[in-house]
């Protein structure tokens, strides 16, 4: 039995896409903060359980028979050392057989504020004990598509990652690799750094905005402080703006690229190259 937490959020809906390909419904668990956000995966004859990070004791109900737990990070930054540890105590509790993570690319190294917590998920989940697949996911190409509505509208990429190359992937690239480790027969203890077959700038990344919708799009490179600013101007909230601005600078130092290509060869075919989601994005916004 395998256990998806996070299991309505983007990437575990998609992990349970690409499960069901070879897996029963039924031997897949969608632990959920909310089960009646999931009476469609109850429907489709998975079992849907309760499972809040913030909540241990139902934690242990949601693992209880399980063999596999994926656990996908939390949402809430500045909480998730406490609650990943939660669910790394009661994966031990329940004697689970591998537990998944998605973490970050590099996280050991990265110069990204974001791989702190992750950095310590990894080493709770090392001092468990417990066979163990780090899935080190390096940024979603749906990340930079949520601005290109605004770069269409206000003439302009902008954001601070200077010249730095990004190794980016769809989201459901990393959902077809979480997948992939889950229902595979490697024994536990695997570090995966998974990343785009190709890399592009955001000047790039423009360009390609510029081309497919035929209207130009520069990319404007702003400082750090000044990128969170007009984030935060723009309506997005201080501490996820000073987030974004710092991965940034992440990203120029060389923090979201990588070239092994682990990822393509974990799912079998090649990534979902960037200029499929710009294309994807914009047929969203046009309706």
């Amino acid at each position: 039995m395998i256990v998806i937490t996070g299991a309505t959020g983007q990437l575990g809906r998609l992990v349970i896409d690409n499960l069901l390909k070879s897996v029963p419904a039924a031997q897949i668990v969608a632990a959920v903060r909310n089960p009646d956000k999931a009476a469609d995966l109850a429907a489709s004859g998975l079992q849907v359980r309760k499972a809040d990070y913030d909540e241990p004791s139902t934690l242990d109900s949601a693992f209880h028979g399980a063999t596999k737990v994926l656990l996908i990070s939390s949402n809430e930054l500045g909480k998730r050392i406490t609650q990943h540890q939660a669910v790394v105590d009661a994966a031990k509790r329940a004697k689970i057989q591998l537990i998944a993570y998605t973490s970050l690319l590099h996280a050991d190294s990265s110069p990204l504020a974001l791989a702190d917590e992750h950095r310590q998920t990894e080493v709770s989940i090392l001092a468990s004990g417990l066979p163990y697949a780090l899935l080190r996911n390096s940024w979603y190409t749906e990340n930079y598509a949520l601005a290109i509505p605004a770069a269409l509208a206000h003439n302009a990429l902008i954001g601070s990652a200077g010249e730095g190359r990004i190794s980016s992937a769809s989201r459901d690239d990393y959902a077809a690799a979480a997948a992939a480790v889950l229902t595979n027969n490697l024994q536990g203890n695997h570090i995966y750094e998974l990343a785009g077959d190709s890399s592009y700038t955001l000047a790039e990344f423009a360009a390609e905005i510029s081309k497919q919708s035929k209207k130009l799009v520069p990319y404007v490179n702003m400082p750090e402080l000044d990128y969170k600013a007009a984030l935060v101007a723009a309506g997005m909230p201080e501490h996820m703006a000073g987030v974004l601005a710092d991965s940034g600078i992440g990203a120029s130092a060389g923090g979201l690229f990588d070239d092994s290509k682990q990822l393509s060869k974990l799912i079998g075919r090649p990534t979902t190259p960037m200029k499929e989601t710009v294309a994807w994005a914009l047929a969203k916004q046009a309706g």
